[in-house]
């Protein structure tokens, strides 16, 4: 029988059963998922579409935003299947809402409440001020302020080329007729015609000026994007129309 000493003064050894460790580790970790049909949950709409979308444009530049601004290193999106947690939060985080994510902003360090299913919680115009001014709406908030977003006018100069780039790596965002009716198919024509990467411009615009955050349709502002993003987090998917017990499977 090895003593714990004896490996820890042999070099050699100590690196080989480290190496066992590990592979063991990865083994019990990677070959479960080979026996699994899958590990995104299939989750649909009334309609039969898929719930989850990619984002449109203008959340593309405020989800874009939000990591710039290091907001993941004092929120999570990482609801956990805990009864604290559901109570204030709500229901536990699923791999398909982070599908379109890269990366993903799951996380174990909050400073501040997890944004998961901040969507709708708040209007548009608490999540402004918030972000302007944390302390007029939240006085114990730690939050610093963000006051340039409201100053600061939203370059999407190259919006049609970062939504290329995460076509590349799986988002089905549509260049041509073919994928454009493939996201038909899969998400009906109201968000399909969302993410076609030749309107993304006008896409863009379009929901900024609707929405019209900070009051300003003249511009879009870098606070319009922050917000639309903000506001579209856990609202993809209506978890009332779901059996509590109906993802289990996936876990």
């Amino acid at each position: 029988m090895l003593k714990h000493e004896s490996i820890e003064t042999n070099a050699g050894l100590l690196i080989v059963l480290t190496l066992v460790a590990i592979g063991i580790g990865g083994l019990v970790e990677i070959v479960p998922l080979f026996y699994l049909d899958g590990t995104i949950e299939d989750v649909k709409t009334a309609e039969g579409k898929d719930a989850v979308r990619p984002y449109s444009p203008l959340e593309i530049r405020g989800r874009d935003l939000y990591v710039k601004e290091g907001c993941y290193t004092c929120h999570s999106q990482m609801i956990r299947p805990f009864r604290d947690e559901a109570l204030r939060y709500g229901h536990y985080s699923l791999a398909a809402e982070s599908q379109y994510d890269h990366p993903f902003q799951w996380g174990s360090m909050r400073r501040g409440p997890d944004l998961a299913r901040v969507g709708g919680k708040y209007t548009d115009g608490w999540h402004t001020k918030h972000l302007y001014d944390p302390r007029s709406v939240v006085p114990t908030s730690i939050m610093p302020s963000y006051p340039w977003l409201l100053e600061n006018t939203l370059d999407y100069s190259d919006i049609k080329e970062r939504m290329i780039a995460l076509k590349k790596v799986g988002v089905p965002y549509s260049l041509t007729k073919v994928e454009y009716d493939l996201n038909v198919e899969k998400f009906g024509k109201k968000v399909a015609d969302t993410l076609d990467i030749n309107n993304a411009d006008a896409n863009l615009l379009a929901q900024a000026q609707a929405e019209n955050t900070d009051g300003d349709a003249a511009r879009v502002t870098e606070m319009e994007a922050l917000v639309a993003y903000l506001q579209v987090l856990g609202t993809m998917i209506d978890f009332k129309a779901h059996d509590e017990h109906e993802f289990i499977q996936f876990r």
